[in-house]
């Protein structure tokens, strides 16, 4: 029997899977004609802004789609060749890219999201890419732009141990770190709209798989993390805004 008072992670689990069926929450924000939340948090930091080529400028070998799906796999270990540019724009591009934006209210990307409300800021952990100094980025989407946020040396080592001391963080080229920014998502559709981040994560993640192969890379998803440490690393409050997925890439052995 459903109990809505368990502390165990089952009944957790069931809490919010109930709490967030069809019908069991009040009006969205949109169906209460409010207006949307912003499509990317403004960058205000005067720190450096890092152009990337754009996705029609970046020349890579053709790859077969079926032979990215049977090659798909989880990598761990990566040499220590750096990522170039192109291979980084691309692979943001991959993404979050932004196809089209839509009476400023919602955005076409390359990956799918309930209703188009794309809820993700991409925070990027460079530790080898060429012509970018090592430290913490996030990737403006609506411009294709790279924006410092931290040149911490210490940056690496502290989102390592936030996410229980992975050794392939630290050996990555860069490692992706994807937020969600909650009420982008829940303006439209209410606590159910938490499902559908989620799900938006995988979406995002698995095109990282798909296109890594394109640049010689290897990818590995993270679902592991201390919340509240890798959080307060990216300077986001872990409830508005959370980290919900990472995944590390650097070249193939």
């Amino acid at each position: 029997m459903f109990n809505p008072g368990a502390r165990s992670l089952r009944g957790a689990g069931m809490e919010f899977m109930r709490g967030t069926e069809l019908g069991a929450q009040p009006p969205s924000d949109q169906m209460l004609g409010r207006p949307p939340p912003p499509l990317e948090v403004p960058y205000t930091k005067a720190k450096t802004i890092i152009p990337l080529p754009a996705p029609e400028e970046t020349v890579l070998p053709a790859t077969d789609l079926l032979t990215a799906i049977e090659e798909r796999e989880s990598i761990r270990k990566y040499t220590s060749e750096p990522l170039t540019l192109p291979e980084i724009g691309f692979l943001l591009w991959c993404t979050q890219g932004v196809r089209r934006v839509v009476d400023k209210t919602f955005t076409l990307r390359t990956v799918p999201s309930a209703g188009a409300r794309h809820a993700f800021e991409t925070y990027l952990l460079v530790n080898r890419v060429e012509g970018v100094p090592p430290g913490l980025y996030r990737y403006l989407a609506l411009e294709h732009r790279l924006a410092e946020e931290s040149r911490d040396p210490g940056i690496a080592r502290q989102v390592a141990a936030a996410c229980l001391d992975q050794p392939h963080i630290p050996g990555s080229a860069v490692t992706f770190l994807w937020t969600a920014v909650a009420d982008r998502m829940t303006w439209r559709y209410g606590e159910r709209g938490y499902r559908y981040l989620h799900l938006d994560a995988g979406h995002v993640c698995q095109n990282l798989y798909l296109a890594a192969l394109s640049v010689g890379c290897g990818v590995c998803a993270i679902g592991a993390f201390d919340d509240a440490a890798v959080n307060r690393i990216l300077g986001i409050d872990g409830e508005r805004q959370f980290l919900i997925y990472a995944a590390t890439v650097g070249k193939k052995p």
